[in-house]
């Protein structure tokens, strides 16, 4: 399936319903690759925060996301927005720290997705594909969340509100193309014993009768009324709670609007998984914690699942990429550090390359004298070094030999099985992001055969070499 973007931007303007304060959101188109991001104009530097379960800080009455010291507050109907509509690299602009809760709902960030247009792009995008059950629950609420096999995304939610009003209310998303008219538009809803409550713990400071449907499960008074009106500064005149529990001007969209919202979330919050996701989701009792929750679960099946497909196909009697002396063309290593024998692979987003182990290695004679296992940081330099051909291939096409790469940081690096002599390593980088200003993030894997060895994050700066005087 090809990856899809935004023909054009579009712009956005509203307040945030727990902030109050007004923001500008700009979507613009993006490259392959790039997956959905949310760029703090407002702040030094413009940081940009990737949309990524990661980066998840809080799922107190909405999702919020922090990169350093820079967040974004309630992302998910402009996640679920973009996912809804099938897109997969989107740059999100906001001069404030939190989405426009607008009316409520996607509905209008699908129709300015309308208006900008959908553009396929020429690369080919990751899909999790769902092949056995996923399951999450938390025993205290009752919260659960299932992933099973579907040829297609679907998704069921059954909601208990514990309310006389709503009680058990069921929404299904049979297949993506009825987003736009039958989820998109649902609202975001509150009780209202709720709001007083949200109201001192400084939330809702631009939530209003337009923006949310407040739903009263229990009698009201017109005194209580007034004083309602007053807190949400709407008049008074007009305001009553109808046959449905709503209290509003208007009347609910669908009969189970409030399930359908929930569903909304959900995709929002899944769509932090990082790809588009084949399955069927059914959810019971969801929220923005068990959701995001569940949404590491998934992330992880499926960071497990591409590095098993993704395995290497290694032919010692295929003619190589890159010998030896052209890896030492490229690299400035030199006995006994070249940990590269060849590159079998390599494209604009990933490398493979190849070193086999012996007894000869000067290293052995330490570590470990009678049990030689290869030392693990040393796995790590020759990832690092694959990498630096992939990364070398990219920034300095023309230039051999005139640029360095230099680690900046490994992350969550795992040793899961010791390496031989005799052994054949085989190293494979993924690039995780565009490389921007000379910082190049990946994914590195080492296998011994069909089995990972080590695996984990490396982010390098490529650097020009200074020129001799």
């Amino acid at each position: 399936m090809k990856q899809k973007t935004i023909k054009r931007e579009v712009v956005l303007e509203g307040v945030g319903l727990h902030t109050g304060k007004p923001v500008r959101m700009v979507f613009k188109p993006a490259p392959p690759m790039h997956g959905f991001r949310f760029q703090r104009i407002d702040l030094e530097g413009e940081p940009v925060i990737k949309a990524d379960v990661s980066q998840v800080v809080s799922t107190n009455r909405g999702t919020t996301l922090r990169q350093g010291e820079a967040q974004v507050h309630t992302v998910e109907h402009v996640l679920a927005a973009l996912r809804g509509m099938g897109l997969d690299n989107v740059l999100i602009e906001m001069n404030g720290p939190e989405a426009p809760i607008l009316d409520g709902s996607a509905r209008l960030i699908v129709e300015k997705i309308k208006e900008a247009g959908i553009e396929e792009q020429a690369e080919e995008g990751e899909v999790f594909v769902i092949e056995e059950p996923i399951s999450y629950r938390d025993e205290v609420t009752g919260t659960e969340l299932l992933a099973l096999p579907s040829g297609k995304f679907e998704l069921t939610a059954m909601v208990d509100f514990n309310s006389p009003v709503l009680g058990q209310q069921f929404a299904s998303l049979h297949t993506l193309e009825d987003f736009e008219k039958e989820i998109a538009p649902a609202r975001t809803f509150v009780f209202l014993h709720e709001v007083e409550t949200l109201a001192s713990q400084g939330l809702i400071k631009g939530g209003d009768l337009d923006n949310a449907v407040v739903i009263a499960d229990r009698p009201v008074s017109e005194e209580e009324l007034a004083s309602l009106a007053k807190k949400l500064d709407v008049e008074y005149k007009g305001l009553k709670v109808d046959e449905a529990g709503v209290l509003s001007t208007t009347q609910l969209l669908f009969e189970n609007e409030p399930a359908r919202h929930k569903l909304l979330d959900v995709i929002g919050d899944l769509a932090l998984v990082g790809v588009p996701i084949q399955g069927k989701i059914v959810a019971t009792k969801p929220g923005h914690f068990s959701n995001v929750e569940f949404a590491k679960l998934l992330k992880k099946q499926f960071i497990a699942q591409r590095r098993l497909k993704g395995v290497p196909k290694y032919d010692p009697n295929a003619e190589p990429l890159y010998s030896t002396m052209d890896i030492a063309r490229l690299l400035p290593h030199r006995y006994p550090m070249l940990l590269v024998d060849k590159i079998i692979e390599l494209s604009d987003r990933h490398v493979v390359g190849v070193k086999n182990v012996t007894f000869n290695e000067a290293f052995f004679q330490g570590h470990f004298p009678d049990n030689p296992v290869f030392p693990g940081v040393l796995q790590v330099e020759a990832l690092a070094q694959a990498g630096g051909v992939l990364a070398l291939s990219i920034m300095g096409k023309g230039e051999e030999g005139k640029w360095d790469t230099y680690f900046v940081k490994i992350n969550q690096f795992k040793f899961k099985k010791k390496v031989f002599p005799g052994d054949t390593l085989i190293l494979k980088l993924e690039l995780v992001a565009p490389i921007r200003r000379g910082i190049v993030q990946m994914y590195a894997t080492a296998y011994v055969g069909k089995e990972i060895v080590s695996e984990g994050e490396m982010t390098a700066s490529v650097v020009k070499r200074t020129e001799e005087k």
